[in-house]
């Protein structure tokens, strides 16, 4: 009777432990309004205060019109003046059934877009956002008109659209590779004199790897093969260019030679998504090409990077070691991709690992270490966290998800939501915001949210009948089947040996999963609980009793470890040999953040005369400026290009000067790389970020590029954004401006502090007992420290100790005492003990 009154306790303790993630209907309506409310919000703004513009500006209230604000470098690449925001929403308006709104910017859309524009834009952002946008508001527009419900006036006009765009892109894949220019102007082309591009080299891994869905797409529903055939091309040159000794990819490689750049790999930015599209093309297309490229380095990304639950970066062709120890914010889309590969473990673990880095920092940190602390603080208001939630809950049915959606909205309101829609967090530790909202949030997160807290009977469109592209547009999985390939669109693989596993051609199931076992996923959750510390309850270590192997006639070891500060005291009679173990140590954790030094950039040349000082950060590469006793003098002169991206067209001017460059485009390492090579003997890189400052932005180390920066041997600083006004004001009201680099204690006209020319030290060896009991003083070990060297002398009780007290106070000491030494000692020990 007792057992069974213990089980069903149990079991009502186990109900009860599940309840409490258990998320009733009525509160996920509440949830799903709510998050059609902060729709309403961020689109509405939009509407009101920014189109046509391609983007909102939260904090200003105005539209983003590009060559109208300051440069952010390729951060505007996504802006072509063609309404960007608008039409990255347009199938969202869908899934959130206001079909009312669709049907509206449908038609504004159609009336005042234009794609002709003389505008240089990315080809990677541009397909991923606008001709995906046009294509999943073309399908969902048909869809619409097939039901006879509404858009009755449509006649394929977002399809046509897409189509002439797909042709304003192809002028990009005009290489003898096969892999696209990475920019491509709107009205020009490529090579065209007037084009203003073509002189790019290298393109990342996941630009010229993420066209297949919106090409294929375009190909299959416009009947016009182009498009698909150079986005196969490119997808091929990629699979051949892998290393074959550990089929990985790199970062960035060379359009024209197709020889590596950059060859460290990993799953997050430059990379993410060409994973991510060569398994959804084979979900669209139906290809088994994709699936066994897909899965052939799927097995290598798991056997290198995967190292649950992190995700770390290495070298491709040493993959064995990882070449960096931070993580970016867009390989959280890797668990998403997971669960469609039916690989859920590792799913569930570095999910659980993002979860917990958001409870550390309210979102993920544009990058941060594998310590989980923060590498770069900004989040812009990606979604990738919140898309593999959505895919998690698909996958398991396991109400955690919800709560972890729930923790996404609320932060979002929370920490991100300003008068004019919503706003980019600058940095997560100190919340200060940024005057941006890219077209992403309202194309995918809003989408994810609002998908993962809906039944499928409240949606107005099947949901299982589409294939998120990796800007979550929708296109139907129906086209492999009604829109067969074109014979020339065949591509060839390499047959290689491959260890195929249940998943491998088939979808997941959950019965094969979690067979019997509900709990599976919460078992592997558990064990990353607490893996960032937050919400660890903080007790004191208890003092343990360990079995000690030590006898009663042989104490030498336990004298051993009384000398080592190890305190053992023996238990009683009944247990002889036992010892209670008390450790009088402390161990001491490593800070929190990584100390940066601050630097500064002092205007030594009139009118300024060292009264100007600007607050700079330090480089983790370059010349070490704390080792440069007198810092680094020259003149400033602004490098052109000034992103220094490409070799620099203005080198006679920036020889034997300091070269003032703009963040953007490229790592800091590619551009001291080119300024170095021109000739300069310093560099000031300015943030490209309007109104950052050194004030509300913390300092940070400039970083390399994952490879060895030893060439560089140029000193490196970085201004913010006012600060680096401050500069560029100075050099353009005078023809001439001098700075100094150094680090800021050093700078001209600070007071210095004389620090003692030495000491005098005094550590005496205590016999046993004497400090409780009061006993005498024992032999005394004397330590003179002196600029020269150290003395160490051995002096006698009594007799000594009364000599040291009068040659402390004699002016001429035969001893090597310095001043300063018997000045600090002579307050302190002298009176004391004399």
């Amino acid at each position: 009777m007792l057992l069974k009154t213990l089980l069903i306790t149990s079991l009502l303790g186990w109900v009860k432990c599940q309840d409490s993630q258990i998320m009733t209907l009525e509160e996920k309506t509440v949830i799903r309004d709510q998050i059609v409310e902060m729709f309403d919000h961020a689109y509405g703004s939009y509407m009101k205060n920014a189109y046509p513009a391609d983007e909102l500006m939260p904090l200003s209230c105005r539209g983003r019109v590009r060559g109208q604000e300051p440069n952010r470098g390729d951060i505007d690449d996504s802006l072509g003046k063609f309404s960007l925001t608008l039409i990255d929403t347009l199938d969202t308006l869908v899934v959130l059934n206001k079909l009312d709104e669709f049907e509206d910017a449908v038609r504004k859309v159609v009336t005042d877009v234009r794609l002709d524009n003389d505008v240089v834009v990315s080809v990677f952002e541009t397909n991923i956002r606008v001709l995906g946008g046009l294509l999943g508001g073309h399908v969902m527009a048909d869809l619409l008109q097939q039901r006879g419900e509404r858009m009755q006036w449509y006649r394929d006009e977002l399809l046509h659209m897409a189509k002439e765009l797909g042709h304003r892109l192809l002028p990009a894949f005009n290489t003898t590779s096969g892999l696209p220019y990475p920019k491509v102007n709107l009205r020009y082309g490529v090579l065209n004199p007037l084009s203003r591009t073509g002189t790019e080299s290298d393109t990342c891994t996941a630009c010229a790897g993420t066209m297949i869905l919106e090409f294929a797409a375009l190909s299959r529903l416009s009947g016009e093969s182009v498009f698909e055939e150079h986005a196969r091309k490119a997808l091929d040159v990629l699979w051949q260019r892998r290393q074959k000794g550990s089929d990985l990819v790199g970062t960035v490689i060379n359009i024209h030679n197709e020889e590596w750049v950059r060859r460290e790999s990993g799953v997050g930015a430059g990379i993410d998504s060409y994973y991510e599209y060569l398994m959804k093309a084979y979900i669209l297309l139906g290809d088994n090409v994709f699936l066994e490229r897909f899965n052939i380095h799927y097995s290598a990304i798991m056997k290198y990077i995967s190292q649950p639950p992190l995700l770390l970066n290495v070298h491709m062709h040493n993959p064995t070691v990882s070449v960096r120890s931070w993580m970016d914010s867009l390989l959280a889309f890797f668990p998403g991709l997971q669960v469609l590969r039916g690989d859920l473990k590792p799913a569930i673990e570095t999910h659980e690992m993002l979860y917990q880095v958001t409870k550390q920092h309210k979102f993920l940190p544009e990058a941060f270490t594998s310590e989980f602390r923060v590498h770069w603080g900004q989040h812009l208001l990606r979604p990738e966290f919140a898309e593999s939630t959505y895919y998690l809950y698909k996958a398991t049915g396991d109400p955690y998800y919800l709560r972890v959606g729930q923790s996404i909205v609320e932060k979002l309101n929370a920490y991100a939501r300003v008068p004019c829609g919503f706003a980019a967090v600058q940095d997560v530790r100190t919340g200060m915001h940024e005057d941006r909202m890219d077209s992403f949030f309202l194309a995918e997160m809003f989408k994810y949210l609002y998908l993962l807290f809906s039944e499928k009977s409240q949606l107005p469109i099947d949901i299982d009948d589409y294939i998120f592209t990796t800007e979550a547009h929708l296109l139907p999985v129906s086209l492999s089947i009604t829109k067969p390939p074109y014979q020339r669109n065949h591509t060839e693989t390499v047959p290689l040996p491959q260890k195929e596993d249940l998943f491998t051609h088939s979808c997941p199931s959950m019965e094969t999963l979690f067979p019997n076992n509900p709990s599976f996923a919460k078992t592997i959750r558990d064990s990353y609980k607490y893996l960032t510390g937050v919400g660890r309850a903080v007790h004191p270590v208890p003092v343990r009793e360990i079995d000690l192997p030590f006898h009663d006639n042989g104490m030498e070891p336990v004298e051993f470890l009384k000398s080592m500060g190890i305190s053992l005291t023996p238990l009683n009679e009944d247990h002889k040999g036992v010892y209670l173990v008390k450790l009088v140590a402390e161990v001491s954790q490593a800070p929190e953040e990584e100390e940066v030094v601050p630097h500064v950039v002092q205007l030594i040349s009139p009118p300024f005369l060292g009264r100007t000082v600007i607050t700079a950060g330090p480089a983790k590469f370059g010349m070490d400026l704390t080792k440069q006793e007198h810092g680094v003098k020259g003149s400033i002169a602004k490098a052109s290009p000034y992103t220094a991206c490409v070799p620099v067209d203005n080198a006679a001017q920036l020889k034997g000067h300091i070269a003032v460059a703009l963040r953007g485009d490229c790592m800091f390492a590619v551009k001291a790389r080119h300024l170095q090579d021109a000739g300069a003997i310093g560099v000031i890189f300015i943030d490209h970020r309007e109104g950052s400052n050194s004030q509300d932005t913390p300092l940070f180390q400039m970083v390399g590029d994952g490879d060895s920066t030893e060439d560089l041997t140029l000193p490196l600083v970085f201004l913010f954004s006012q600060e680096g006004a401050v500069l560029t004001s100075a050099l353009k009201e005078n023809h001439n401006v001098d700075v100094l680099l150094l680090p800021k204690e050093r700078q001209l006209g600070h007071g210095k502090i004389e620090k003692p020319a030495g000491m005098n030290i005094k550590l005496r060896l205590a016999e046993e007992g004497e400090l409780e009991d009061g006993a005498a003083r024992g032999p005394t070990l004397e330590f003179v420290l002196e600029k020269d060297g150290m003395i160490l002398k051995e002096v006698e009780q009594e007799a000594q100790h009364k000599q040291f007290c009068t040659e402390a106070t004699e002016e001429d000491r035969t001893e090597p005492y310095s001043a300063d030494s018997s000045q600090n000692t002579n307050s302190n020990s002298a009176p004391d003990h004399c």
